[in-house]
């Protein structure tokens, strides 16, 4: 079974984000640049799969400009077999990556496709969904666990009331969440035969992909500085505060 697994360039997130002077976007001047965390996760279960026997390729596809390749490498380094560059525009919205995720999908045939839930920039938990709609194929998201029995897949997602356990029928779209797996660090010889493995270089022509992006991106704020707290005396003084100040109370 061939596995697709869908990564993305981040800022890493031991990072503190700057927004720029402009507050047109997050400022990305010389900051540290990783795998997205829940990427990482899938391409990790990824590999379980292998070397339990279950999948027998690994595909990770990376969408965005030359830069993202290192997260390719890495990803290659990880553990996958070999790497497609979607070559865009950085910034893209979910449904035009979504739109060129399905492509690929009709293009290689997986019988697996696994996103991480969300990316840590963006925030946005909609590609999975979206890449499941347009390819018609059942979805399980938020992953905590996978079991591939034949042709089903078992995933245990979190839900409000505790676990909730689905079964579908392969091909799936799987979106990983983070108590799904731990993932591995790459050794330095797996980093070195990573160079080695393929890397093809798509256009969104190539896919039959026209972008049209349905998202603008207004403006960029900081959030607001957490206020530093203050101690009371007594409990009458706490109830008059937050009446009074706080307006919480009638």
């Amino acid at each position: 079974m061939k596995v697709l697994v869908a990564v993305k360039r981040v800022i890493d997130y031991n990072v503190k984000v700057r927004v720029k002077a402009d507050q047109t976007d997050v400022d990305l001047a010389n900051v540290k640049m990783a795998l997205n965390p829940f990427c990482e996760i899938a391409v990790e279960e990824a590999v379980r799969l292998k070397e339990q026997g279950v999948a027998t390729e690994i595909v990770v596809v990376s969408i965005g400009d030359k830069a993202c390749q290192e997260q390719l490498r890495t990803a290659l380094a990880l553990g996958a077999d070999r790497a497609i560059q979607v070559d865009t525009a950085n910034g893209l919205d979910s449904l035009n990556i979504a739109k060129l995720l399905a492509k690929l999908v009709e293009q290689e045939q997986p019988g697996l496709v696994i996103l991480g839930k969300q990316a840590i920039d963006s925030d946005n938990n909609q590609t999975g969904q979206m890449l499941a709609a347009l390819t018609g194929m059942p979805q399980a998201t938020f992953a905590s666990a996978v079991v591939v029995d034949g042709d089903k897949v078992s995933v245990t997602r979190e839900v409000d009331g505790g676990l909730q356990t689905l079964n579908l029928n392969l091909p799936a779209v799987v979106t990983t969440d983070l108590r799904l797996n731990e993932p591995r660090y790459a050794s330095l010889p797996n980093i070195m035969k990573a160079k080695k493995k393929p890397l093809d270089v798509k256009t969104p022509a190539d896919l039959g992909v026209t972008i049209k992006n349905h998202v603008q991106l207004l403006k960029v704020e900081a959030p607001a500085e957490r206020q530093g707290g203050i101690k009371v005396a007594s409990v009458e003084e706490l109830v008059a505060k937050l009446k009074n100040e706080a307006k919480v109370l009638g």
